[in-house]
C-alpha cells in the first residue's frame, strides 16, 4: 500500500497543472483539494515507511539476538564434543593398558604352566626312583638304602607340595585373567 501511495504522489506531482485564468495567488477549490489529498497521501506514505522501518529494525534486532543465541549454543555443543573426544581417548588408553596387562598375565600364566609341567615331570621321575629304591630296600634291607629312601621320600613330599602350590598359583592367575577379560569385554561393549 505505501508503494501505491508513493506512485500516486509522484504521478500527481509530475502531471502538468492546467493553467487557469485565476490570478496566481488564488487557488481554485479543485486544486486546493488535490493538494490536500497530495499532502495527506504524503503523510500516510511517511507514516507507512516509518512503520516498515521500525518493524524491519525490530526484526533485525531479533534476528541478531537469535544469531547470538545460536552462536552460544554452537559453542556449548563444541565444548561437549571436545569433552566427548577426550573421554573417548581416555577410554582407548585404558583399553590399551588393560590389553597390555592381559597379555602380560597370559605370558606369566604360560610360563607358570610350563614350570608346573616341568615340576610334575620331575616329581614323576622322583617317584619312579623312590619306588625303585623301595623295592631295593625290601629286598636287601640295607641301612644306607633306607636312609636314601627316606631322603627321596621327603624330597618327593616337598616336590608334591611345590606342585600343589604352583597349581593354586596357576588357578589364581586364570581367575585374574578371566576377570580381566570380562572387564575388557565390558569396556568394549560401552
Amino acid at each position: 500500500m505505501p508503494v501505491l501511495a508513493l506512485c500516486l504522489l509522484c504521478a500527481l506531482a509530475t502531471e502538468p497543472w492546467p493553467s487557469s485564468a485565476a490570478p496566481v495567488g488564488s487557488l481554485e477549490p479543485a486544486q486546493h483539494e488535490e493538494l490536500t489529498l497530495l499532502f495527506h497521501g504524503t503523510l500516510q506514505l511517511g507514516q507507512a515507511l516509518n512503520s516498515v522501518y521500525r518493524a524491519t529494525e525490530a526484526r533485525l534486532t531479533k534476528a541478531g539476538h537469535s544469531v547470538g543465541l545460536y552462536g552460544h549454543a554452537l559453542g556449548l555443543l563444541g565444548q561437549e564434543v571436545s569433552r566427548g573426544r577426550d573421554a573417548a581417548q581416555e577410554l582407548r588408553t585404558s583399553l590399551l593398558e588393560m590389553q597390555m596387562e592381559e597379555d602380560a598375565l597370559k605370558l606369566q600364566a604360560e610360563a607358570t604352566a610350563q614350570a608346573l609341567g616341568e615340576a610334575a615331570q620331575g616329581q614323576r621321575a622322583l617317584r619312579e626312583s623312590m619306588l625303585r629304591l623301595e623295592g631295593q630296600l625290601r629286598g636287601a634291607w640295607l641301612g644306607h638304602a633306607q636312609q636314601e629312601f627316606e631322603a627321596l621320600k621327603a624330597h618327593a613330599d616337598k616336590q608334591s607340595h611345590i606342585v600343589w602350590a604352583l597349581t593354586g598359583h596357576v588357578q589364581r592367575q586364570r581367575q585374574e585373567l578371566a576377570a580381566q577379560q570380562h572387564r575388557l569385554r565390558q569396556i568394549q561393549e560401552r
